[in-house]
């Protein structure tokens, strides 16, 4: 039987064993997750070209690996497994932004990231004019990409929606202001659309009411009688003498006999103006109607607003275009006559 010097001993080359195995072990770990660091390492710092201008759509609502599967196939990053691992460790799944992005130049993933972190989405500029009609302005967002002109037309003729905004008409008409609108490429036509209204909403000040309700003109009524004096109006200079030709005449009960509202109330108007269109009864004829038409006819803008609220001080009835960009005015009809011979019959 060995005495207990001799088993210690024989157990010396067993523990070798286990401390050598130990210490292989560790250092095939280290080893192994040294190289795994390694390469998240280059991975985060080694820049990826794309291949042209990707664009890269992220829907609301997207897991972190539909994202980061999203841009390794656009060639955006080199791996998506290693991308969605950056991501975890910053601890920014939940602060990436929906929307789309444009890709084109070299950049580490950690550069993306940050960039869908920043909701740095691609921008898209809508330019309305004053005086724009609402199809043209359907037909302008469509243009920008952003839904379809019909469904433009659709959504500003929602009852509904007019009600909500507390607009007494059957269309937004009028009721979108001309501006230029920074929108996004996922950006909803209906926020398009709240937007611009609530872009009137802040023009139309109290100060802007109150002028317009002391000439007898409610909010209505007033963005009406603008669109009128918007698209009658060669410049914003003759705007005041232009409303005040329209308040004259209204004031004494006389028709507004504004060439604007006829064309406006002309289905599939050809550009030719005729005496058959003049005479033909619409709601917007205001040669066989009294007062304003039933609703705006165009976008106005600022100029316009305030012209029609602030009416310059003249007892002007009639005007007609000179043909230089400008209007002549008078107080008679018998001088009005003599200017249209002047200006449109070449002096017949």
């Amino acid at each position: 039987m060995l005495n207990a010097p001799r088993r210690a001993e024989a157990a010396k080359p067993k523990r070798r064993r286990v401390l050598v195995w130990l210490v292989l072990v560790a250092g095939v770990t280290l080893l192994i997750t040294g190289a795994f660091g390694l390469r998240q390492w280059f991975f985060q710092h080694w820049p990826v070209t794309p291949p042209g201008i990707q664009r890269v759509k992220i829907a609301p609502g997207s897991a972190l690996p539909q994202i980061a599967l999203q841009l390794e196939q656009a060639g955006v990053v080199g791996d998506a497994q290693r991308f969605a691992r950056l991501v975890r460790w910053r601890e920014a799944a939940q602060k990436i932004k929906a929307g789309e992005y444009a890709f084109s130049k070299a950049a580490t993933p950690g550069e993306v990231l940050d960039r869908l972190v920043a909701g740095d989405v691609i921008k898209v500029r809508i330019t309305i004019p004053e005086g724009f009609a609402l199809r043209e302005i359907a037909a302008r967002v469509a243009a920008a990409g952003i839904g379809t002109a019909e469904q433009f037309l659709r959504l500003a003729s929602d009852p509904v929606r007019i009600r909500n905004f507390g607009i007494p008409a059957t269309t937004l008409e009028g009721y979108l202001f001309p501006e230029t609108y920074v929108v996004t490429t996922t950006t909803a036509q209906e926020e398009v659309i709240r937007a611009m209204v609530a872009q009137l909403n802040k023009q139309l000040t109290p100060e802007l009411l109150a002028a317009a309700k002391a000439r007898g003109l409610d909010r209505h009524a007033l963005v009406t009688l603008a669109s009128i004096v918007q698209k009658e109006a060669g410049n914003e200079e003759e705007m005041p003498l232009i409303a005040a030709a329209f308040h004259n005449r209204l004031r004494k009960g006389m028709r507004l006999q504004a060439d604007p509202t006829v064309i406006y109330g002309v289905v599939d108007f050809d550009g030719n103006l005729t005496r058959r269109h003049l005479t033909t009864p619409t709601p917007y004829n205001t040669y066989t109607r009294a007062g304003l038409p039933p609703g705006p006819i165009a976008s106005p803008g600022l100029a316009a607003l305030r012209a029609a609220a602030f009416p310059a001080q003249s007892q002007a009835l009639y005007f007609v275009a000179r043909g230089d960009g400008r209007h002549e005015f008078n107080v008679t009809l018998e001088a009005h006559n003599r200017a249209v011979r002047r200006f449109q019959l070449g002096g017949r």
